[in-house]
């Protein structure tokens, strides 16, 4: 399975336009979703960033017929954004832990995180979260985390995770120890635009919305 993910910024006072506009294309598009046999295509939105993830069964390349029918679209909504990582403009993992990831979604609840990286942190955000991977070695997380990977594009965060509810419980006094451990860390290179650990902060962030699914 190839994972795929493309980012923009809507212009200001645009986001309504660019709403109405991707409804305006949406029955086209999944009906080319499903041709291509793309799967899991999400769009999410914080603040004025969209970020968009999918997956593919490979990398092949499309027919000219339909490279030419995501060019239409793209200029049907193209006034509304600029493009931050476009679909095709692979983004820099910086994280991965896919786990065991379940083909269906049903009783999934998907997360998706955006924060902005202080100006030359960007080595020092991938250095920590290799760091994570070298201590898990080669085990494989069983859940309830899921296909759970971190982008990096134009200094902006962007983290997706699918989470098994029939696996979660409640945090450890251990775990809770652990996650402000680690995120008080990182607010040391990094500013938060969702509103993941406004608990802990007692700061207020926009929480990220799903705008569109399709299977």
């Amino acid at each position: 399975m190839e994972r795929h993910t493309f980012a923009m910024k809507v212009k200001k006072g645009q986001m309504d336009e660019y709403r109405r506009r991707l409804g305006g294309i949406w029955p086209e598009l999944t009906a080319f979703l499903d041709r291509n046999q793309v799967k899991n295509f999400s769009i999410w939105n914080a603040e004025d960033l969209i970020f968009g993830y999918y997956e593919t069964a490979g990398n092949r390349a499309l027919p000219a017929k339909e490279e030419a029918a995501v060019r239409e679209w793209t200029e049907r909504m193209e006034e509304t954004f600029d493009w931050i990582s476009a679909p095709g403009e692979p983004m820099r993992l910086m994280y991965q832990d896919f786990g065991i990831v379940r083909e269906s979604k049903e009783l999934i609840r998907h997360r998706m995180f955006m924060t902005r990286l202080k100006p030359g942190c960007e080595e020092e955000y991938k250095k920590r979260h290799d760091g994570l991977i070298a201590k898990r070695g080669d085990a494989i997380t069983q859940g309830p985390d899921s296909n759970f990977s971190i982008w990096c594009a134009g200094g902006y965060i962007f983290g997706y995770d699918e989470i098994d509810t029939t696996m979660e419980k409640e945090p450890t006094e251990a775990d809770k120890a652990f996650t402000v451990e680690w995120e008080t860390r990182q607010l040391e290179i990094m500013d938060w635009i969702t509103n993941d650990v406004d608990w802990l902060t007692g700061e207020h962030h926009a929480a990220s919305i799903r705008l569109a699914w399709h299977a």
